[in-house]
């Protein structure tokens, strides 16, 4: 049987005779990188196009149909040194990719109007207070209204379609406001020019317009950069599946395209893309990552496997099932849009604030052009103080101070190795009291580990690191990768379910199960002592040796339970795996705390419990067992070792081996929330000082939209401080 990866699934067709495929690579970190791929790939025979975007990580390649076999793009980027995976972008982040573009182009041309603008203002400003003639002023003022009302119309798109909206609901948000101001500011300039007026604010209104764009521009692009690295990390794990497509054919497929009923190859060393029951073989499975047991389970004809199984030994075959509303997956399905829903009910910073500030930027405005109307002041006197306080108590400030904070403090993040999923995790996890690790693949390494070095002679390592290279079972992988050996033994045979066997200067050499090898009192001591362990026994003649093979403790995992206590955080275990495991890393931890053999259901119940009693919970898990629990917590992470489900759940992904991006991430959060107080409260004393002067009538819309410029510069000057990761 020979497989071949199908990439049909992640073909599309230009419509022009080209056909175009979407790459996620790994290894991409500078513009050499960029350039040497490009290049590379370009002087394939009818390649037309091949561009790399540096900032997520992605390749988008083009050629003739029918010219190519996409595995050559992959060949080549591999002779290259990189790693590329097919990449299927998602509705969601294709619809945030246009919304990005479409704030992008807005932006453009305000800026652009707002630059033109600004050179046609400068001599109406200076020939005010000197001898320019009406008619010239008249004509720049209407040369402002040609190039602003356009520009307006189509930059303010959002803001207006915003403001529709929640009038619409029956309600108001920031953009009501800058709608109003905005529509007033251009209809008072028209008017003011018809009247051959000296003042007109063309100039006001679409300096505002182009400050806005860019704070929303900020806080877009910033979550979609975030969203596009998630997506990532989901293509680059090869979700596929080996798919029979005739009695002894098979072909590598996504796991998309299985349907219920095929039926699927699963060898040593592979995780099970599906669900599904067993039809032939028999094997050890490693669950883990669905039930949080690190024990493995033997499958055989007629047991049940779900998407995330590791198979340990032997080769099986499984019947893909349909979705039937009673899988474990359904379950968890179920559990994790409970949660959903119950966080969705989270307001962001920015958005409570609008709540309030809204309203009072209506009543103000309003007040005003009363109180200068009762004054005795003329109506259109008294609509342009209205219009001055609108525009300098415009939420620009306000617009920025939480986006712009955001950004940066998301660049520091991931400077540490911490990627965000969500807009508004910054402020959840800054906000939280209370962490709950769950154990396997989380406070422990996703890779097995020997425990009991100290036991096994150099000499006998390597060796045994050698013939464990003959072998795909992970736990003779742990043994080769502790041995840090290249180049296996000759004329090594495996015996399926049992182990490797050969020899070596004429003695028989075994490497697998204790009974295989002899060692069954070996591994019976090491079990007594270290029950968490897996043994697998080594024997060369009448030499035997058994070799304790675990996860581990990531290697900061005490350092940052320390710091977290340091902070105030009170920190938990909540585990589905055996309880003298649990139990162990507790001990070893210092965590007092700790719960073990927990369904999914139970660790949502507990998350739900602190919540009643007050606690905001940040919950860290990996496993597909894990996801409705990062949910329902008020904040999440997951490592990016985690399963996609997890990973697309979590508010964000922490890369390497090391536990302290979990520190690292709640350090900055505090003080990105300090700071994004900061700049609201900014925003506040500005308003606090500059209205009353506009009430006052002693500005004009023109030096509005400058102070305003000036306190949106001091809010984003304080923002680059959220770049130092001090701690909090």
């Amino acid at each position: 049987m020979q497989a071949d990866i199908d990439f049909s699934h992640y073909l599309k067709s230009t419509g022009v005779g080209l056909i175009h495929l979407d790459l996620a690579v790994e290894g991409i970190n500078c513009a050499g990188c960029m350039a040497k791929i490009e290049r590379n790939l370009s002087t394939i025979p009818d390649v037309t196009s091949a561009r790399v975007n540096l900032t997520n990580s992605r390749l988008a390649l083009e050629w003739k149909a029918g010219a190519l076999d996409p595995a050559l793009f992959v060949s080549r980027l591999a002779e290259l040194g990189y790693k590329a995976y097919p990449f299927e972008r998602n509705d969601a982040e294709t619809q945030e990719a246009r919304r990005a573009q479409a704030l992008l182009r807005r932006l453009g041309v305000a800026a652009f109007a707002a630059m033109n603008v600004m050179m046609l203002s400068v001599p109406v400003w200076s020939g005010n207070v000197s001898d320019m003639l009406p008619e010239q002023r008249d004509f720049f003022h209407w040369l402002s209204a040609l190039i602003v009302l356009p520009a307006a119309a189509y930059s303010a798109q959002p803001f207006f379609s915003s403001a529709l909206s929640a009038l619409r609901a029956r309600g108001v948000n920031m953009d009501v406001p800058i709608s109003i101001g905005i529509v007033l500011a251009l209809a008072t300039s028209v008017i003011e020019t018809v009247n051959h007026a000296e003042h007109a604010y063309f100039d006001a209104a679409i300096m505002l317009i182009a400050f806005l764009l860019a704070g929303r521009y900020l806080d877009q692009n910033m979550r979609r950069r975030t969203r596009a690295f998630a997506g990532n990390l989901a293509a680059l794990k090869a979700e596929t599946a080996t798919k029979f497509v005739g009695p002894t054919e098979i072909k590598t497929v996504p796991a998309a395209a299985i349907r219920p009923g095929d039926i699927v190859l699963l060898r040593p060393g592979e995780r099970c893309a599906v669900d599904g029951n067993v039809i032939e073989g028999r094997s050890e499975v490693d669950q883990s990552l669905i039930t949080g047991e690190t024990l493995p389970a033997i499958a055989t004809p007629g047991s049940a496997v779900f998407a995330g199984t590791l198979v340990r030994s032997g080769t099986l075959r499984i019947r893909a099932s349909a979705a039937s509303g009673g899988t474990l997956l359904d379950e968890i399905s179920r559990l994790l849009d409970h949660a959903l829903q119950a966080r969705s009910r989270y307001l962001r910073l920015a958005e409570r604030a609008s709540r309030l500030y809204a309203p009072m930027v209506h009543a103000t405005a309003f007040l005003a052009m009363l109180g200068w109307l009762v004054y005795g002041a003329s109506f259109h006197d008294s609509i342009v103080t209205a219009i001055a306080v609108l525009i300098i108590t415009c939420p620009c400030a306000l617009g920025l101070a939480v986006p712009a904070v955001q950004t940066v403090a998301s660049g520091a993040l991931f400077s540490s190795g911490v990627l965000l999923n969500a807009g508004d995790a910054i402020e959840r996890i800054a906000e939280i009291d209370r962490v709950i690790f769950d154990k396997t693949g989380t406070l422990t390494l996703p890779e097995l580990d020997v425990a009991n070095l100290a036991d096994i002679p150099d000499d006998v390592l390597k060796i045994a690191g050698r013939l464990a290279l003959s072998s795909r079972h992970p736990v003779a992988a742990a043994v080769a990768r502790r041995a840090g050996v290249a180049s296996p033994l000759p004329d090594i045979q495996e015996e399926p379910g049992q182990g490797v066997h050969g020899f070596l200067e004429g003695r028989p050499i075994r490497l697998g199960r204790p009974s295989f090898c002899g060692a069954n009192n070996l591994a019976n001591e090491i079990l007594c002592g270290d029950p968490e362990a897996s043994v697998v026994a080594f024997s060369h003649g009448e030499s035997k040796y058994a070799f304790a093979v675990r996860q581990r403790l990531r290697p900061d995992a005490a350092e940052v339970v320390a710091g977290l206590a340091r902070m105030g955080i009170a920190v938990e275990i909540v585990s589905g795996d055996r309880e003298p495991a649990v139990r162990l890393t507790a001990e070893v931890l210092g965590v007092h705390e700790w719960r073990a053999e927990v369904s999914p259901v139970d660790k949502i119940d507990r998350i739900d419990e602190l919540a009643r009693r007050g606690c905001k919970v940040l919950m860290v898990g990996d496993g597909l067992n894990d996801a409705p629990a990062l949910a329902a917590a008020h904040a999440s992470m997951s490592p990016v070792t985690a399963t996609h489900m997890s990973q697309a759940i979590a508010d964000a992904v922490f890369l390497g081996e090391r536990l302290a991006p979990v520190l690292t991430a709640v350090k900055v959060s505090r003080k990105a929330l300090r700071l994004m107080r900061q700049n609201l409260w900014l925003a506040v004393v500005y308003n606090v000082l500059a209205v009353p002067i506009a009430i006052a009538g002693l500005v004009t819309p023109l030096i509005a939209a400058a102070a305003m410029s000036g306190s949106s510069v001091i809010v984003m000057f304080n923002a680059l401080r959220a770049r130092t990761r001090e701690a909090a």
